[in-house]
């Protein structure tokens, strides 16, 4: 084959190859840049380490007025995190709730302000006692059992470090 043939063909096949060698370097994991949590995980970091959850979100008034309302059961690493879009002060109550919970409220960087104890039922607000864009709630007893307590920290792609 001629030269030119040659290198005519080569040229014809790069729009071919390139897509292949463009998606292929795209997709290689790099060590130097962290992946973003996927929308449905959040991660709680306390002293004892990181605790990954699977999350529910709710983020308009329907969503957030519902809530965990009428639910049974829960696996221990679920939860619901709520997001008002912006800080204020926070007041949760349990009614129509029969699943005791933990009600952990965070600022717009994810510290944690304070976390409740939601007793079934109960119609008493659970104020956050402090300005919180996010709530996050758990079963009953996981944050004692990871060791949260207020400073502690939640990530997920909404909250901004």
């Amino acid at each position: 084959m001629r030269p030119a043939t040659l290198l005519l063909a080569a040229l014809l096949a790069l729009p071919l190859v390139a897509p292949a060698v463009a998606t292929a370097t795209a997709t290689t994991p790099n060590v130097a840049t962290t992946q973003p949590l996927p929308s449905n995980q959040l991660i709680i970091v306390t002293d004892s380490g990181e605790h990954v959850f699977s999350i529910e979100i709710a983020d308009d008034p329907v969503e957030r007025t519902r809530g965990l309302m009428f639910r049974e059961s829960m696996p221990r690493d679920h939860g619901m995190l709520f997001d008002f879009g912006r800080e204020g002060e926070r007041s949760f109550w349990m009614r129509n709730t029969p699943l005791p919970l933990d009600i952990i409220y965070a600022s717009e960087d994810g510290t944690v302000i304070s976390i409740v104890q939601g007793i079934p039922f109960d119609e008493t607000p659970l104020p956050s006692g402090g300005p919180a864009r996010f709530v996050f709630e758990v079963n009953a007893g996981v944050a004692d059992e990871i060791g949260l307590a207020p400073g502690g920290k939640l990530r997920h792609r909404r909250i901004k470090p």
